[in-house]
């Protein structure tokens, strides 16, 4: 066997069977396993570079480069410069703790991340051992035989060698906005000079398929594609160096020292809670600064040793160091953790962003709905309507019943009072013997069936074992599995073979074509227009070798059929007749009682064309114009499919409520379908009675209503609608425009590449894992990995699980940055005989509290558990963050609270028993004279030491007491000592902390030489007495927020919100929100 040359760039020159001999593979079952591995060893991975590769250096660099490692940094090359090498060692130490913490937590979190991108990366369906196969992007090698359809992003150049209609966005690598319709049989010579926009038989890598399907060989992977020199090229452009030659050069230097000092400090990289804690990290370093100008000057700018030791050690105290380690590790644990629910997250920012979404746009199709479609009911005029029931497997089709209600459509079953109306029953079995009243119309059944079964391209089948398996969408599948249990499959009609593969192949999606010779087969398959969210309509063209004829078949969405129907079988026993608008309101009556029994409705129209009669411009005219084929067509029927609701949404609509976030339905489906699913699930209050007519009618909308309305027009509407039925893409986008006007912090769910513009344009942009296009999921921030609506519940309650956790540990460590500050600068006032200030801490004992209390509780904080009400919250405040005016208020009280404590063990120590002798020269070390300075510093370094350690402990609530984080419990004791031990990680951090605090004081050498304390004994008295005292002022301090938050503990259901909106106010107190908030309010216990 040759080599392959991988060189070779001109096949777009060359015929499919030249490009299957050149790369040595199989235009039907593709490569084998082993040649495709050992293509892959030979050519390497189909990516633009390693995006996902460790960066060990910019990981140490980024620990390294932030402003409070930083100041951590310069203090201790201070100290080392005045030769102070203890606290300068400690503080290198602490330094090197927290550098190797943070790497080592970033690369498990870039591992995380990199493992949560591999699940959400673009897949590509390749065929390999003639079986299909979805295999990671990246695997792909030239030579592969590989499948694209509509929303796929197209994982390597391709030689397209069939397609159907197939079109392709290419404006990423040509600048070119509009689609390119693709030809696989186009040929071109190499004197042509083809351009590469304008090779219509080849297939680029990262374009995505906007129309039809397509299957080709791959030709080029990675680098060597087309997009892949582009990037190559462009490697490096991403410099924090400026060579913008429209700019002078005094400002490419001006903005590449921006660029530099904002990355370097962390104010213009990573997520948006990175960068302003960043910002608060060098607003505290100046403060930091400020405060050590303040200790030089209160000793008149005579700066010895122990006066910049002091000042660095009131630097250090605003300094949260660990808090940028504390944050990674959070984030990465909350992906993680989000992943174990089905939550994949793409864009880091989105983790806090979920916590203060307030509205959510569902698709219902599928993501509120199970997505396993069945039909039935089918109504075919002058026959009569067909009702399936009792079957509950989307893919069987022998379980259930079917019956009949002759020549009686559903509007006048369900309207007709007049008559007894017979159902009969067993109607497969009646028609089979001829057993029907409707004998003369058979044919009007029979015509429908083949129209519903050709215009599909699912397949359903028995596989191997014998269970009923199916490929293709699900509205295809329910349909087909309709003609499959009526014995009227595709393949009985075309002969084709079905593939029972698992994964759908390209060509037939669903089915391989080894038929019969043309001869014997009952319908040629010549063209198909496929299925378009635009027109909302599929149409397929066959000729009918037994009666000559050639026949178009069109299905889809109701009103899209009806517009291009002219005629009806509607006359005296099914003849075709011209359609009246008396006709059309007829049928519009059967849509909508099909609709308001939850069904999603589609409408089947046909032509049919003597084949003799039938010239050849005719012909070629109807096969390539899809406005031709789909112009006076015959309405046939209409077919009701039900996509029951998932188990789990009513219950997830319903906490969304309780949450505060309101849910809205924007959907493809009929006004009835989509309100009748919208009461089912909870998303419309059942009590419409309730509410005006005017807010009534604003609660369900159409989209053609809603887009008609001028932006100022909705702003005016006293409520957003809930539902919006057969809603566009365009829809979606005003619906969050509209959204964002009124302040709304939303998500917006999406499926489709026409979902890409809404996803990007909403607050937190959430794709479908299964059935979302590549396209979609590339456009959102998180990914659904089971498309079910209650897995979105899960995200917003880790989102908001973890910017509460975020908030407790940045509160903890601020409060005890502001406690230790404020107690260093009034500790200024304590001067000896020789007017120097003495440390009421010494840096070590800053240094020991900073790490010890500060770091692992943090982590602590940061895996916390969700409160028990944190779904009853209302959402978070996007504006505010974190940085919300409670977290500030709580930071100074508490702050000032652990500081008076610490200044009260003190002074009582020094003032009381030892009548304020402060010693000489006690901040160098111990004589005679400082006894008594250090048994205060003992007690007061305990102090600060158990009260920053119990206010971890304090902030896991921020409301309720630590002593009963979950009031309505019947065992507070045990719920105590459960609630204690749930988070292991901070109670060994606080009790080791806790009792770690007793060896540093009495270790000789280490107290005294390193600590500059000594051991104590009637002082830990004081330093318990002071720290109960702190932690009966936290909850003191907690039972009073209690009080002034009492009426907005809980959030406030979004039915108010409708209430509002109606003209019947007096009435509110009887709604229904109103009485299950009253209810929750007695039940709640303080």
């Amino acid at each position: 066997m040759t080599s392959i040359d991988y060189e070779y760039n001109d096949y777009f020159t060359l015929q499919p069977k030249e490009v299957v001999e050149r790369l040595q593979t199989d235009s039907e079952k593709g490569l084998t396993d082993e040649a495709a591995q050992q293509r892959l060893l030979t050519v390497g991975e189909n990516s633009l570079g390693n995006d996902m590769k460790m960066d060990y250096k910019g990981m140490l660099i980024h620990q390294i480069c932030n402003a409070m490692i930083l100041v951590l940094f310069i203090s201790m090359v201070i100290s080392f410069a005045i030769r102070d090498w203890i606290t300068g060692g400690v503080i290198c130490f602490v330094v090197v703790v927290n550098v190797v913490i943070g790497v080592y937590q970033e690369f498990k979190a870039s591992k995380t991340m990199n493992s949560l991108k591999a699940l959400s990366s673009p897949n590509a369906l390749v065929i390999r051992d003639g079986v299909a196969e979805h295999i990671p992007s990246k695997d792909v090698v030239p030579g592969d035989l590989c499948s694209v359809k509509v929303g796929d992003t197209i994982p390597a150049d391709l030689r397209l060698i069939s397609n159907h209609n197939f079109e392709t966005d290419e404006s990423l690598l040509t600048g070119e906005s509009l689609p390119v319709s693709k030809d696989f049989e186009a040929i071109y010579t190499k004197e042509e000079d083809t351009s590469v926009g304008d090779r219509l038989n080849i297939a680029y890598s990262s374009s995505t398929v906007v129309k039809g399907r397509a299957k080709g060989i791959v030709i080029k992977t990675g680098l060597n594609t087309e997009i892949g020199k582009i990037a190559e090229s462009l490697r490096g452009e991403g410099s924090l160096i400026s060579r913008d030659p429209s700019l002078s050069k005094l400002q490419n230097i001006r903005k590449s020292i921006k660029q530099t000092a904002g990355a370097f400090l962390g104010v213009t990289t990573g997520t948006p809670l990175h960068r302003k804690l960043s910002k608060l990290a060098i607003l505290l370093f100046f403060i930091a600064v400020i405060f050590a100008i303040v200790v030089m000057a209160s000793q008149k700018f005579i700066v010895d040793r122990g006066v910049a030791i002091y000042a660095i050690c009131v630097a250090l105290s605003m300094i949260p160091s660990s808090l940028v380690v504390v944050l990674t590790i959070t984030m990465s644990v909350g992906a993680a953790v989000m992943a174990t629910r089905n939550v994949i997250i793409r864009q880091l920012d989105s983790l806090e962003a979920l916590g203060a979404v307030n509205d959510i746009c569902s698709d219902k199709t599928g993501t509120l709905t199970q997505g396993k479609m069945i039909t039935k009911q089918v109504w075919i005029p002058k026959f009569g309507t067909i009702v399936i029931s009792d079957s509950n497997a989307p893919t069987n089709p022998n379980i259930g019943k079917v019956n009949l209600i002759p020549f009686v459509s559903p509007y006048e079953y369900h309207h007709n009072e007049d008559e007894d109306v017979g159902i009969l029953q067993n109607f497969k079995q009646r028609y089979q013997n001829n057993d029907l009243p409707t004998n003369g119309r058979n044919h009007l059944y029979e015509d429908f069936l083949k129209a519903a079964t050709l215009a599909n391209i699912a397949t359903v089948f028995k596989d191997n074992e014998g269970q009923w398996k199916a490929h293709g969408d699900p509205t295809e599948i329910a349909i087909q599995v309709f003609t499959t249990r009526m014995d009227l499959p595709r393949q009985i009609l075309t002969g084709e073979r079905v593939n029972t593969n698992e994964l759908e192949t390209e060509d037939s999606p669903s089915f391989i074509n080894e038929s019969e010779s043309e001869e014997e087969i009952k319908f040629k398959h010549l063209v198909e227009y496929p299925f378009d969210s635009t027109i909302k309509r599929m149409t397929a063209i066959f000729e009918d070798n037994e009666q000559k004829s050639f026949n178009i078949y069109t299905k889809g969405a109701f009103e899209s059929v009806l517009a291009c129907c002219t005629h009806w079988f509607g006359g005296i026993d099914g003849k075709k007749v011209e359609m009246t608008e008396e006709d059309k309101r007829f049928i519009q009556k059967n849509v909508d009682t099909l609709s308001a029994e939850g069904l999603r409705v589609l409408g089947f129209a046909t032509q049919k064309f003597d084949l003799q009669s039938l010239n050849e411009t005719e012909r070629k005219e109807l096969l390539t114009k899809r406005t031709s084929a789909e112009a006076d067509l015959a309405f046939q029927g209409l077919v009701g499919i039900y996509d029951p609701p998932r188990p789990e949404t009513a219950s997830a609509v319903k906490k969304f409520h309780q949450a505060g976030i309101n849910v809205r339905m924007l959907t493809g489906d009929f006004p009835g379908t989509a309100k009748a699913i919208a009461q089912e699930v909870g998303i419309l209050p059942v009590n419409l009675y309730y509410y005006s007519k005017e807010v009534v009618d604003i609660m369900v909308m159409t989209g053609s209503q809603f887009d008609h309305l001028s932006d100022e027009e909705i702003d005016k509407l006293p409520v957003l609608p809930l539902v919006i039925a057969r809603c566009s893409p365009q829809t979606k986008v005003r619906m969050i425009e509209a959204l964002h006007r009124r302040n709304k912090f939303c998500a917006m769910t999406g499926d489709g590449v026409n979902d890409s513009p809404s996803l990007k344009l909403a607050n937190v942009g959430i794709a479908m894992g299964i059935n979302g296009s590549d396209v979609a999921k590339d456009a959102s921030d998180i990914v659904l990995s089971d498309d079910n609506f209650a897995s979105i519940l899960n995200a917003i309650e880790e989102g908001r699980r973890m910017t509460d956790n975020i908030q407790k540990f940045v509160l903890q460590l601020l409060a005890e940055n502001v406690a230790q500050a404020l107690y260093l600068i009034v500790g200024l006032v304590f001067q000896d005989e020789n007017n120097k200030s003495v440390f009421p801490l010494s840096p070590v004992e800053v240094l020991w509290v900073i790490v010890v209390t500060s770091c692992f509780p943090a982590m602590g904080l940061g895996v916390e558990k969700a409160a028990p009400d944190l779904m009853e919250r209302p959402p978070n405040d996007s504006k505010a963050g974190i940085f919300t005016w409670e977290v500030i208020i709580d930071m100074f009280s508490y702050g000032i609270l652990m500081a008076a404590c610490c200044m009260g063990a003190f002074t009582s120590i020094i003032y009381g028993k030892d009548a304020g002798n402060l010693g000489i020269n006690c901040n160098k070390g111990y004589n005679e004279t400082c006894h008594d300075v250090f048994r205060a510093r003992s007690a007061a370094f305990a102090t600060m030491t158990w009260c920053a350690l119990i206010l971890a402990w304090e902030v896991v609530d921020l409301r309720r007491s630590f002593f009963r984080r979950q009031p309505e419990t019947d065992v507070p004791v045990r719920q105590f000592f459960k609630d204690v031990w749930g988070n292991q990680f901070l109670f060994w951090s606080i009790i080791l902390g806790f009792v770690g605090t007793f060896p540093v004081v009495y270790i000789p050498v280490i107290n005294d030489k390193v600590f500059l304390h000594k051991g104590i004994g009637y002082e830990w008295g004081i330093a318990f007495a002071f720290t109960t005292v702190f932690w009966a002022g936290c909850e003191l301090y907690k039972f009073g927020k209690r009080i002034y938050f009492r009426n907005s503990l809980r959030a406030e259901n979004p039915e108010k919100d409708l209430e509002k909106g109606s003209s019947r106010d007096p009435f509110e107190q009887y709604s229904t929100s109103t009485t299950i908030q009253t209810e929750f309010n007695v039940s709640y216990k303080e």
